[in-house]
């Protein structure tokens, strides 16, 4: 039978999701380079209004939640939010629901993350096979990770999971109004990458909620293949803080 459910993480709005990708498409170096904006209608917009999607995944949160990437606009309005999954037969199925065709979008072509809540039944430590349904459309295939583990409580703690070569998705948590800035992101070592974040505004006004924020970056330089790679954030709230970086590239 199949496992139904509304994405866990699908209430905290598209705003919330997207707006730290913004970063990724602003950072000089290792996480894309973003075209100059422009206005332009969601339609023209990188699949503003729906369509196939190249769609990449990352476990992230433990393998509490998956990480979507895939290639648009980088507006906040314009970033499609998960809806309903399910899962059968190692198959997960994720609406993907698409901006009101009047949302205007910039007419950049960057990396963006969309939060999925792992429904139940789904082993991190098994390959799954991702379906987009609704509005979008299109698959990807997520290699399964020992050691990780669907369901019960996040822990807060900043987590990041690889979606493609050299390109991983890093989440925060905090207030959905002051997202951290990538500023930089480049590899100190053969297993280390060091992110970091731009100093926040003086005096930034903050809401006092508590939210995953999905940043995608990018690192050129070359890895080891061998071994675990560990992401350092530093600069923002973070002092050289190490995470790993789930899965392999």
């Amino acid at each position: 039978m199949a496992v139904r459910s509304r994405s866990l993480v699908a209430g905290v709005g598209l705003m919330l999701l997207a707006a730290g990708v913004l970063a990724a498409c602003a950072t000089p170096a290792g996480s894309g380079t973003a075209s100059t904006p422009s206005s332009t209608p969601s339609a023209s917009a990188s699949g503003g209004s729906g369509g196939e999607l190249e769609v990449d995944a990352a476990w992230v949160d433990g393998g509490r939640m998956i990480a979507l990437v895939t290639e648009g606009s980088s507006s906040t309005d314009c970033i499609p939010v998960a809806g309903e999954t399910s899962y059968e037969n190692g198959v997960l199925e994720v609406e993907l629901v698409a901006p009101p065709a009047a949302t205007v979008c910039t007419a950049d072509y960057v990396s963006r993350a969309t939060l999925v809540g792992v429904p139940e039944g789904v082993d991190p430590t098994q390959d799954l096979e991702i379906r987009l349904t609704g509005a979008y459309t299109g698959d990807t295939d997520l290699d399964g990770v020992a050691g990780l583990a669907a369901g019960g409580e996040t822990d807060y703690q900043p987590s990041a999971g690889w979606a493609d070569d050299g390109q991983f998705v890093i989440v925060t948590w905090g207030s959905s109004t002051c997202v951290p800035v990538i500023s930089d992101v480049a590899a100190t070592s053969s297993t280390e990458v060091t992110v970091t974040f731009a100093t926040p505004p003086a005096g930034q006004a903050c809401t006092m909620d508590m939210v995953p924020r999905a940043l995608v970056a990018q690192v050129t330089d070359e890895l080891d293949d061998d071994t675990d790679v560990f992401a350092i954030l530093t600069g923002d709230q973070y002092d050289n803080v190490r995470i790993p970086i789930i899965g392999h590239d």
